[in-house]
């Protein structure tokens, strides 16, 4: 929450000419989202990424009315203070600020008569004066004094960290990924898109009648994608799978197929994806106000997992983690409470999975359990339950005890907390892209740019240029 400390409003006898007030305050992206939001205001100028004035970059300047809003709030929290009424207002337009300009914000007395003062108002910015005029104002009838208070948050729903990955796909070859069984309008419209934004090359599998007839109810084109006949869907998985393995292609990417028809081509002996591990699915999720990505597992394939089928779960996100820049992800081993109790077998798995981390039979990351889903992710909470160490509070990687739990805290996340959603499975050869039929157009999108990311990272062993370990 925004908090403001102790204000205290002065009467009109307690002010004199020449006092004044001032306060620096940078613009932020989010000031002008709110802004817009609050004004109604649509003008492409005022927003982030926008070209307004079609000059080919976008302005993102701060309109009149915002600069005024800084000097009014000077006015309230400081000259004359709380309890002031603005009565008339004269102003002047200088040169323009935008997103990250740092501005003076000031105020002096020019005159009191009959319980009104008159402030000179002024803001500056990099270029000069952005904006100066006149404010009557009405103190209060007697100095107020007000006690500390909170203002509700504020959240602007963005998706800072999918950007981040999605430009570090710009600096790696698309992934040549073989879709199966695409016969449906949504499921190759999503492989298409993310062919056109260069996170992957599709090569479709499947009969194409149908792939053709699905291509024209999206309103897709096919040229210069390569198609691969298949008679039925399992046929087209081991087709996918046996490409992959063979090396020419570097992930593979569910279609209108069940899940189990593509894993059970992905375990197949002779041309499958077997890797070393069990396989387990990685929910990658941008939430909005997070500082950092939240890595959900496993949510869609393990349903009960022991502890070595856990061990492996836990393994397989760290390594997703670091394919997208985590240096040394955190893994959170979740239950019910943060203290082992033998009547909470999920208790006891963490407490296994912590010792292994400790041993080096789990690399790469930092693993800490059991843990509660408040003092995972929240430092307050870590604190105020005695939680000491690298990951209580500060978790990427959540390891749910059972697939029921996974996907409900992956819902949650998605559908209350609005967060955005990448779906893989790893632990195999290369990345398998599960795709829903709820799926978003983002979530398709993202999935296809963390499989990318993630064949990039197991062909090469580092993470893709300019996927900096993010901020704590």
């Amino acid at each position: 929450m925004g908090k403001a400390g102790s204000l205290t409003g002065r009467g009109f006898d307690d002010i004199a000419v020449g006092d004044r007030a001032e306060r620096v305050h940078t613009i932020t992206v989010n000031d002008l989202i709110f802004y817009s939001h609050a004004a109604d205001d649509l003008n492409p100028l005022h927003l982030p990424e926008l070209d307004g004035d079609g000059d080919g970059r976008p302005e993102a300047i701060a309109p009149l009315s915002y600069l005024t809003g800084l000097v009014s709030g000077l006015i309230g929290s400081d000259l004359p203070g709380p309890g002031a009424r603005e009565l008339n207002w004269t102003t002047e337009i200088g040169a323009p600020v935008c997103i990250g300009d740092a501005l003076r914000v000031g105020l002096e007395v020019i005159s009191k008569s009959e319980g009104r003062l008159t402030l000179a108002a002024r803001v500056e910015g990099p270029s000069g004066v952005a904006l100066s005029g006149q404010v009557v104002v009405a103190p209060p009838e007697r100095p107020r004094r007000f006690e500390p208070y909170e203002l509700p948050d504020l959240l602007v729903r963005r998706h800072p960290h999918f950007e981040r990955l999605l430009a570090a796909c710009d600096g790696i070859d698309p992934a040549r990924t073989t879709v199966v069984w695409p016969h449906s309008a949504d499921s190759l419209a999503g492989a298409l898109a993310a062919g056109r934004l260069g996170l992957i090359a599709p090569v479709l599998v499947g009969q194409r009648k149908a792939i053709e007839a699905a291509a024209e109810e999206a309103g897709e084109t096919l040229s210069g994608v390569e198609i691969v006949e298949a008679a039925d869907p399992r046929s087209a998985a081991l087709e996918a799978c046996r490409r992959v393995s063979q090396g020419s292609a570097d992930s593979v990417m569910k279609g209108q197929v069940h899940t189990d028809t593509l894993l059970r081509a992905v375990l197949d002996r002779t041309d499958g994806l077997r890797g070393e591990r069990r396989l387990s699915h990685v929910f990658v999720m941008d939430v909005p106000g997070e500082p950092h990505l939240l890595f959900v597992t496993d949510a869609a394939v393990n349903i009960a997992p022991d502890l070595a089928a856990k061990g492996d779960i836990v393994q397989n996100a760290i390594d997703l983690a670091r394919a997208l820049g985590i240096t040394l992800p955190k893994a959170a081993i979740l239950s019910a409470v943060e203290t082992v109790n033998p009547a909470l077998p999920s208790t006891l798995d963490a407490a296994a999975l912590s010792k292994m981390s400790e041993r080096g039979q789990i690399k790469g990351g930092l693993v800490d359990g059991p843990l509660a889903m408040d003092n995972a992710v929240d430092l307050e909470a870590a604190r105020i339950k005695g939680l000491k160490g690298e990951v209580a509070g500060r978790a990427e990687i959540l390891v749910a005890p059972n697939l029921e739990a996974g996907n409900m805290l992956a819902k949650e996340l998605t559908f209350v907390a609005r967060a955005e959603s990448a779906g893989v499975v790893v632990g195999a050869r290369a990345p398998v892209i599960l795709s829903s039929r709820a799926d978003s157009e983002m979530a398709r999108l993202m999935s296809c740019a963390v499989a990318a990311l993630h064949a990039q990272w197991l062909k090469t062993g580092a993470a893709a240029p300019g996927l900096a370990d993010p901020a704590p």
